[in-house]
């Protein structure tokens, strides 16, 4: 069960995806556009070296990360919310499981790069206690067709 009824209220849960989740998953990645691919979802739902941690609220499932284990850090490879769930802390839920999952892999820090014109991204990630380390110029595709390229900043956080 992904929620539980207290009285007459449901509870939103964040839980650790398995395979079951995938069509949810892909379903919710189709919508979101964090630009991961359905093999790597699957892939990550399958394998040891990876979590990732769903957000549902009744009974959908509205937001998602994808954390990879590396020798000692983590990198959040990917994380999404359904667009109609923006800006209602969905995103922060799923940063602070993912920390907990980082802290209980013994991580010493997540690793991240985003979209320089991912400004809502950015201050979720600045607000959570990530700092820039870097900067990749022209690192992504340009969005929707649109020409060109993208810049991606790096950040990190200690765990």
């Amino acid at each position: 069960m992904l929620w539980r009824r207290i009285g007459r209220y449901r509870v939103k849960m964040i839980t650790e995806l398995s395979h079951d989740d995938f069509q949810a998953l892909a379903a919710l990645e189709a919508r979101a556009l964090s630009g991961v691919s359905a093999a790597l979802l699957g892939e990550a739902l399958s394998g040891d070296a990876a979590c990732v941690v769903g957000y549902w609220h009744d009974e959908q499932l509205t937001g998602y990360a994808l954390l990879a284990r590396l020798p000692f850090d983590a990198e959040l490879q990917a994380m999404g919310v359904l667009p109609e769930h923006r800006g209602q802390g969905v995103g922060d839920r799923v940063l602070k499981a993912v920390l907990a999952v980082a802290a209980r892999w013994q991580s010493e820090r997540v690793l991240l790069e985003v979209r320089e014109s991912n400004a809502a991204a950015i201050r979720l990630y600045k607000g959570a206690g990530f700092q820039q380390d870097g900067y990749r110029r022209d690192y992504y595709p340009a969005v929707h067709g649109a020409a060109g390229r993208e810049s991606a900043l790096l950040m990190s956080r200690s765990v």
